[in-house]
C-alpha cells in the first residue's frame, strides 16, 4: 500500500512537474509574441512620427520660349523708279511735279471703251482698263465708261480752276503720266461725284480694281496725305505687283507705301 501510494504521489508530481514546464513555455512564447507585436507597433509609430525623407529632384531649367516670326517684307520697293515720268511707279503729288512739266508720255493709244471723250492711256494701263471694264460687265453686269484720261500740260491748265483740293495745277497732275482714267457708270449716274461711291459701279471698282494694276488714288480718310479730296472715281495704274501688294497689307497710297512725305499743300513758293 505505501508503495502504491508513493508510485501515484511520484506520477502526479511528475504531471505537475509537465504542466509547470508547459506554462511556462506557453507563458514564454505569449510574451515572445507580445514583444513581437509591440515592435510593430512601436515602428508604425515612429514611422508616423518621423517621415522618411525623399529623394529632391533635380530641378530643370525651363523651356525657351520661341520668338513669333516677324513677317519678312520681300516685296521689292525698288523695281521702279519713283520720279522717272515714264516709270508706272512714278509718284506725283504736290510736292512732285513731273519732270519735265512738259512731259507727254511716248506710248499713249486711244482706249477702246465708252466714254465721254475719246480716251488715251499709255499702252499697259489701256489693255488693263479694256480688260477691267470687261470683267465689271461679265462678272456683275455693269457699263462702265471713261469720262476723263491723258490730259497734257496745256489741258491741265485749261481745266484747273484754283481749288487745290480738286483739281491738280498744270504739270502736277496724274492724268498727265497717261496712267489714269476718271472712271464712271456708262449711264452717267454720279460721274465725277462723291455719290460714285455708294453706286454699284462704284463699290466694285473700290473692291476689285486692284486685280488689274489700279489703286483709288485718292481714298475718303487720306486728304491730309494726298492733298486731295475723295475721288471716287479717279484710278491710277501702277502694275499687278504693286496694286495686289498694297491691297494685301492694306495700305492706301503711294505716300505712305513707299515712306513719302505728305504732300496736302504745295510749297510755299508755287504760286
Amino acid at each position: 500500500m505505501a508503495a502504491a501510494s508513493r508510485s501515484r504521489a511520484s506520477r502526479q508530481g511528475r504531471r505537475n512537474t509537465t504542466a509547470i514546464v508547459v506554462s511556462l513555455v506557453v507563458a514564454l512564447v505569449a510574451a515572445l509574441a507580445a514583444g513581437a507585436l509591440f515592435g510593430a507597433f512601436a515602428g508604425a509609430g515612429s514611422s508616423s512620427a518621423e517621415p522618411t525623407e525623399t529623394a529632391t529632384p533635380t530641378p530643370r531649367p525651363e523651356p525657351a520660349s520661341t520668338p513669333t516670326a516677324e513677317p519678312v517684307d520681300t516685296f521689292d520697293r525698288q523695281a521702279n523708279s519713283l520720279d522717272d515720268p515714264t516709270s508706272i511707279w512714278v509718284v506725283v503729288n504736290k510736292l512732285n511735279p513731273l519732270e519735265p512739266a512738259n512731259f507727254v508720255p511716248p506710248d499713249l493709244v486711244q482706249v477702246p471703251v465708252a466714254h465721254t471723250w475719246v480716251p488715251e492711256m499709255r499702252q499697259e494701263a489701256s489693255d488693263a482698263i479694256v480688260a477691267m471694264f470687261t470683267a465689271a460687265s461679265e462678272e456683275a453686269g455693269l457699263a462702265l465708261a471713261s469720262n476723263s484720261a491723258y490730259r497734257s500740260y496745256d489741258s491741265q491748265a485749261a481745266i484747273y480752276t484754283g481749288n487745290d483740293l480738286l483739281t491738280a495745277r498744270p504739270g502736277y497732275s496724274e492724268h498727265q503720266t497717261g496712267l489714269t482714267m476718271d472712271i464712271g457708270a456708262a449711264s452717267g449716274v454720279c460721274s465725277l461725284d462723291v455719290c460714285l461711291a455708294d453706286t454699284a459701279e462704284g463699290i466694285w471698282l473700290r473692291d476689285n480694281a486692284w486685280r488689274f494694276g489700279f489703286i483709288l488714288r485718292y481714298p475718303a480718310d487720306k486728304t491730309e496725305v494726298t492733298g486731295y479730296q475723295f475721288e471716287p472715281w479717279h484710278f491710277r495704274y501702277v502694275g499687278t505687283d504693286l496694286s495686289t501688294e498694297m491691297h494685301e497689307t492694306g495700305v492706301t497710297t503711294l505716300e505712305e507705301f513707299f515712306g513719302l512725305p505728305a504732300a496736302p499743300e504745295y510749297p510755299a513758293d508755287q504760286g
